[in-house]
């Protein structure tokens, strides 16, 4: 697959037509939202007063070069992209595209699912109520015939890790692989995904998990895209996925591999 591609352009717009370079550009992102091809936008403008005209900067994430280039561009929906902000291409200071490179984050100012959910204590209260559950379920509980005694806090680890916690179940247990390989040969059915589903849900009620909406999406998402490899990697045809870390869920994304 190729990789995103994020292209910047600068402009310099004198001050008296910056109203109407917003406006255009307004219109114009109704082109971006339809393009399959553009993953995300962005105008922004410079706060600092600068003599010489308003500075912006414009954001585009597409889903490649190639993409923008040779699918945008060649679509019904850049002849009207290009009428409105036509005017302004000889505003243009700098138009280029950039690769994204390993180095991101979030800063400290949005706090992580861990962190929102009450740290350490949350999810092990989380796990111990899980597991109770579970060993009562007729649909679950042979799964878990051989259920060590330390399961429960090793998954407490596991997903502390993944919402953005410390990397213990890194440090103690193994990364991606090692949890997936737990998974081989137990044959689990959809009708038992499903259930751990809805029972870690119920699990999440009882252990006083944040019942918001952004949380809970954020929850869900990790929960049905983690118990849909589990059901994968236990088949007859699965194989051991490559050296991966634990993945690292956080508010409206997720990893960047499928196993």
């Amino acid at each position: 697959m190729t990789a995103q591609t994020v292209e910047y352009i600068r402009y310099r717009i004198p001050e008296q037509r910056s109203a109407e370079f917003l406006a255009a550009y307004t219109r114009a992102a109704r082109q971006l939202a339809a393009a399959p091809q553009c993953v995300s936008y962005e105008l922004a403008r410079c706060e600092e007063y600068a003599e010489n005209g308003a500075h912006f900067v414009l954001r585009i994430t597409w889903t490649s070069t190639e993409a923008h280039l040779e699918g945008f561009r060649r679509s019904e929906l850049f002849p009207p992209f290009l009428a409105e902000i036509g005017p302004y291409v000889e505003n243009i200071e700098e138009m280029r595209h950039y690769e994204p490179t390993p180095v991101r984050g979030n800063g400290s100012a949005v706090p992580t699912l861990y962190d929102w959910a009450g740290g350490a204590e949350a999810f092990s209260r989380l796990t111990e109520v899980f597991y109770d559950k579970v060993l009562k379920d007729d649909l679950l509980a042979p799964l878990f015939t051989d259920l060590a005694p330390e399961h429960a806090a090793h998954v407490a680890l596991w997903l502390a890790e993944v919402f953005g916690g410390p990397a213990a179940y890194s440090e103690t247990q193994g990364g991606h692989g090692h949890m997936v390989a737990k998974h081989f040969g137990k044959n689990i059915s959809e009708p038992q995904r499903r259930r751990w589903v809805n029972l870690v849900q119920d699990a999440a009620d009882d252990a006083g998990l944040p019942t918001d909406a952004e949380f809970r999406s954020a929850f869900v998402a990790y929960v049905e895209w983690g118990t849909r490899l589990a059901v994968y990697f236990s088949g007859p045809d699965a194989q051991s996925p490559a050296e991966q870390p634990v993945p690292r869920w956080s508010w409206g994304s997720m990893p960047p591999y499928q196993g």
